[in-house]
């Protein structure tokens, strides 16, 4: 079950202190100009950390490069949760992932989506104005990210034999589709708990940010998205 920001093909990414010392952010033929855009809190989020959630999650997703100011709203949105969660990591001592996994997971990409080509993975990321140091620390977020949540949210999940039999015998027939070669009981039950799991720990997590957004002072400044 996938999680709600946080899914590796569009999880938002953090906004970054070293963001406002690039100046102009070059977007293939185009030149903008960094400013505040949101303030969340006591935390500003710069036209930069929006267009840079928009490089790495339309370039994770294989989309089209958009730029335009509804996709900079919604870029906006998640970076407000992003804030959030990272004041909760930092509060609640939850420790990052490793660069390693970070590189790990960057290799992967660049072998499975660019035949192991560092060139072709280059000219691909420059599309979305987006190096390859960047998608580094926007993938090691992504992955401390969903360490946090699991940490944070899978504490009173309980999910329940009865729970795993009645999903089972009420999704028997896709079940069968999805695992032809073994769809007994035995075999999925493993599956079905880890997804039943994960949607718990996805509510609670959705519970937790729609309340930590309610109690968050958020502001737009005026022009930013123009």
């Amino acid at each position: 079950m996938m999680l709600r920001t946080i899914l590796l093909l569009g999880l938002a990414a953090a906004p970054q202190p070293q963001a406002s010392a690039r100046g102009p952010l070059a977007l293939g033929t185009a030149v903008v100009l960094d400013r505040m855009a949101v303030i969340v809190d006591k935390h500003v989020i710069k036209s930069s950390d929006i267009y840079r959630d928009l490089g790495v999650t339309e370039f994770l997703n294989r989309q089209q490069p958009d730029f335009g100011a509804e996709a900079r709203h919604k870029a906006a949105d998640r970076l407000i949760e992003q804030s959030i969660i990272r004041d909760e990591i930092a509060s609640g001592g939850y420790r990052w992932a490793s660069s390693a996994d970070a590189q790990s997971l960057l290799d992967s990409i660049r072998k499975d989506r660019f035949g192991d080509s560092s060139d072709q993975l280059q000219a691909a990321l420059s599309r979305y104005g987006l190096s390859e140091d960047e998608l580094r620390a926007q993938l090691l977020w992504q992955l401390t990210v969903l360490r946090f949540i699991d940490q944070r949210f899978r504490n009173g999940v309980l999910v329940t034999d009865e729970d795993i039999r009645a999903y089972y015998d009420q999704h028997l027939a896709d079940l069968k589709r999805e695992y032809p070669q073994d769809s007994s009981y035995k075999a999925i039950e493993p599956k079905i708990r880890a997804s039943l799991e994960g949607e718990r720990i996805n509510q609670n997590f959705v519970q937790s940010m729609d309340q930590a957004r309610k109690r968050a002072n958020v502001r737009y400044l005026q022009g930013a998205f123009e």
